[in-house]
């Protein structure tokens, strides 16, 4: 009778911990199911009726939004600047990650506080500063300038990330390969990053999402209209629909949507990068 007992029980000592996971799944969940109700519904519903169900879906709003309000340059431009960035940054970041788990040579831990050190450093304090660079070297207001900040800015989690996994893969591969004749740089290609391929999915995850929804650097390093990314474009979309809720609901889930299906797509291969180097 004991063990059944126990068995009988143990659902109720789980009960405040899926308890917790019910409550935060709702307060973390429910407005972008509540923003995404509105989209498809028109402002006069809304105000009728706050938190009831479309009667009708309004798809068209979310062609009115992106023809209409310039939202298509808005999201082009993001596209533009986030995947140049990402791609730069997993790159750039997969190199020194390695260079820095695999090898040691005088220096390199000077190297490395100085690289993780820009993750110590607000983004506040780098405003004036890259403001006058950018002016220098005359990319002010570029896609260019503003992605070149972006992969300075987020070279040092990327780093810090890949480092981290890059120096548990086992040193017995890396000296099979020098006895195949591999050079270092075939190491890198053949070795590395198909073994890192979980933390690169990670990183690149990672960044896409912040640079995704990124609005300091943008909105002090770019001002014309046709060079906006999503974010400030958003920001131009409110001011311009302060009355138009459902309008604004539907630009919103027009921003929120690449990102929900990028954690849809790579959210398992996300947490098992994060989890591979302490796991190994």
């Amino acid at each position: 009778m004991a063990p059944q007992a126990l068995d009988w029980r143990s659902p109720l000592r789980r009960a405040p911990l899926l308890l917790f996971l019910l409550v935060y799944t709702v307060v973390s969940g429910g407005p972008f199911l509540w923003v995404a109700i509105m989209s498809v519904r028109t402002t006069p519903e809304i105000f009728a009726s706050p938190y009831a169900l479309p009667s009708r879906f309004h798809w068209e709003k979310f062609v009115d939004a992106w023809t209409r309000s310039n939202y298509g340059t808005y999201f082009w431009n993001s596209i533009i600047v986030v995947v140049t960035a990402v791609a730069l940054l997993t790159i750039i970041g997969a190199m020194v990650a390695h260079c820095l788990a695999r090898y040691r040579f005088p220096g390199d831990r000077l190297i490395r506080f100085v690289i993780l050190s820009g993750m110590i450093l607000p983004p506040q304090l780098l405003i004036l500063s890259l403001f006058q660079i950018l002016l220098e070297y005359h990319l002010y207001n570029t896609l260019s300038g503003l992605i070149l900040v972006y992969v300075a800015g987020h070279l040092a989690m990327t780093v810090y990330i890949l480092e981290g996994f890059f120096a548990q893969i086992p040193q017995d591969l890396f000296d099979a390969a020098k006895m195949d004749g591999y050079g270092d740089f075939e190491i890198f290609w053949r070795i590395t990053l198909p073994i890192g391929v979980p933390a690169l999915f990670t990183t690149v995850t990672l960044n896409f999402i912040i640079l995704w929804n990124e609005f300091l650097y943008a909105v002090v390093l770019l001002t014309e209209d046709d060079k906006r990314t999503l974010p400030l474009g958003i920001m131009h979309f409110m001011g311009s629909h302060q009355l138009d809720v459902g309008m604004v609901a539907t630009g919103l889930m027009i921003a929120i949507g690449p990102v929900i299906i990028l954690y849809a797509l790579f959210s398992d291969t996300m947490i098992k990068g994060m989890t591979a180097g302490a796991v190994r």
